[in-house]
């Protein structure tokens, strides 16, 4: 629990952190001036970008925001990738691309995870339950209350 509750504060200073580890890892590394093109142009804007839409698709969740705590496959997704682009950060010759694409293919399948888990969440629509149970009501358990709402004509 408090390493999900951990996640669940990590997540948005991250997406300012992360992307000062890559312009700190250029630094260090001494990668040279396309490499400071790449980071400027395409993974800085990426990573901020990707780490914001990855806080909002989780922190969107009921349950997350009630609990204060992402979900095992959340924290495992996010964990991976960020320790995936802190890899990248250190633009090592033999292995700057194998870590780049592996973050790229961790990134959507958090990204994925975190939607499905948000749509499962979130589950029948209100328009779609007020069809339905008009619908099933034949069917429907006796035990089980249906109020209909009806709206009076002259309003």
């Amino acid at each position: 629990m408090p390493l999900r509750r951990g996640f669940f504060f990590w997540l948005l200073p991250s997406a300012v952190v992360l992307p000062l580890w890559l312009l700190i890892g250029w630094i260090v590394s001494d990668a040279g001036g396309w490499a400071l093109a790449w980071v400027l142009i395409v993974a800085i804007p990426s990573v901020l970008v990707g780490q914001l839409v990855l806080t909002l698709l989780i922190r969107s969740r009921g349950t997350v925001r009630h609990t204060r705590t992402v979900s095992w496959w959340d924290a495992a997704g996010v964990g991976f990738w960020h320790v995936l682009t802190i890899g990248v950060g250190f633009f090592n010759q033999a292995w700057f691309w194998p870590l780049l694409i592996a973050a790229t293919v961790v990134f959507f399948a958090v990204f994925w995870s975190s939607l499905r888990q948000l749509l499962q969440e979130a589950g029948p629509s209100v328009i779609l339950r007020r069809y339905t149970a008009a619908a099933d009501r034949g069917r429907a358990d006796p035990s089980v209350v249906v109020l209909e709402e009806k709206r009076d004509p002259l309003r």
